[in-house]
C-alpha cells in the first residue's frame, strides 16, 4: 500500500526550499514563544504555558491564571495568539521533513517510508489539535468558568505533543540514516 505525500502537489525542489524557510521560521517563532513564556513560569505553572495546556481541570487552570500578574496574563494571551502562526509553520515544517525523509527512505524500506508519510499527515492533525487547544485556553484566560475548556485543551495537547514528537524523531532519525547511507555509497 502506498500512502500519498500531503505535499505531493509541490515539486520536490520546492519542498526542500520550503522546508528550509519553514524550519528557520519555526525556530524564530519558538524563540519568541520562549521569551513570552518566561513570566508564565510560577509555582502553579512550573512549565509555563505547557503547564496550562496540560492542566486538565478548571481549578488547576484557574490557579495558574491567578498565579500570573497582569503582565503574565498579557504574555499568555500573546503566546496563545502567536501559537496560531506557529502551529501552521511547525506543522508544515515537520510534515515536509517527514515527507522528504520518507522519499529518501523509499528505496530502503516501504514500511519506513509509509510511516513517514503517515506522520506527515499527522502533523496536519497535530496543528488542528493545537488550534482547538489554543481556543479552549483562551476561553479560560478570558475568565470562562466552563469546566470542560481545560479538559478539552488537555485532550488536544497530549496527542498533539505525541504526534509532533514522533514526527521530529522520524525526521531527525531518518535524516541521519539517509546521510549515513549516502556517505557509505560515496565512500
Amino acid at each position: 500500500m502506498t500512502i500519498q505525500n500531503p505535499f505531493s502537489w509541490v515539486s520536490h525542489a520546492v519542498q526542500k526550499r520550503a522546508f528550509v524557510v519553514l524550519l528557520v521560521s519555526a525556530l524564530f517563532l519558538l524563540a519568541c514563544l520562549n521569551v513570552l513564556d518566561r513570566p508564565l513560569k510560577t509555582s502553579q505553572a512550573p512549565l509555563g504555558i505547557v503547564s496550562f495546556e496540560l492542566a486538565g481541570s478548571l481549578a488547576k487552570a484557574q490557579g495558574m491564571v491567578n498565579s500570573w500578574d497582569t503582565r503574565g496574563k498579557i504574555f499568555a494571551g500573546l503566546s496563545l495568539g502567536l501559537d496560531y502562526l506557529f502551529l501552521v509553520v511547525y506543522g508544515a515544517a515537520i510534515g515536509l521533513a517527514c515527507g522528504l525523509v520518507a522519499r529518501g527512505l523509499a528505496s530502503f524500506s516501504t514500511t519506513f517510508s509509509n510511516i513517514g508519510l503517515l506522520l506527515a499527515w499527522g502533523q496536519i492533525v497535530a496543528a488542528l489539535l493545537d488550534g482547538v487547544e489554543n481556543y479552549a485556553l483562551i476561553q479560560v484566560l478570558l475568565g470562562s468558568g466552563y469546566y470542560l475548556w481545560p479538559v478539552l485543551a488537555r485532550l488536544c495537547a497530549v496527542p498533539k505533543f505525541a504526534i509532533v514528537f514522533a514526527g521530529l524523531l522520524y525526521g531527525l532519525g531518518g535524516a541521519v540514516v539517509i546521510f549515513a547511507k549516502n556517505r557509505s555509497t560515496r565512500g
